[in-house]
């Protein structure tokens, strides 16, 4: 299925997600760390759809190859800043075990490099990517090949 179709479908709710985008676009969040965030919970989720379309999203606004080409390594690549591996390791954590994935440790960690507010916008990314990913991964959207 093509993300168009279910725009078509859906619209309603592709506007609410598209809405949640937005929201986290103007949280303040350097769009290159939600874009890393992104493509990293839909090589997770095994989600073609997303994990090109944050490729090429992140190409556009210019992220290093270096770390589009690592981030699934990202602990071992030296290519990240600290920051950068907090937002990965909540990222990682929230999509493999949604529940109980955050330890008192990685609360800590996060709060070391982001405050209440960007804590908030962090969790509702991983939340808006997961659900796409389930979405597209579930309709089978085929992936944007063209940036």
């Amino acid at each position: 299925m093509e993300w168009k179709s279910f725009a078509a479908m859906a619209p309603a709710v592709n506007t609410a997600l598209l809405a949640m985008g937005k929201a986290i676009d103007e949280s303040g969040l350097e769009k290159s760390l939600t874009e890393l965030m992104k493509l990293r919970a839909s090589q997770i989720n095994g989600c073609a759809f997303c994990t090109q379309t944050h490729l090429n999203i992140a190409r556009k606004i210019g992220l290093p190859e270096s770390q589009l080409g690592l981030v699934a390594v990202w602990r071992e690549a030296g290519v990240f800043s600290p920051r950068e591996q907090a937002a990965l390791a909540y990222t990682e954590a929230l999509t493999l075990d949604p529940t109980h994935g955050v330890s008192e440790r990685m609360r800590e960690e996060l709060a070391s490099h982001f405050n209440d507010q960007e804590c908030v916008f962090l969790t509702v990314a991983i939340a808006n990517i997961n659900a796409w990913n389930r979405i597209a991964g579930a309709l089978r959207f085929s992936p944007p090949l063209q940036g």
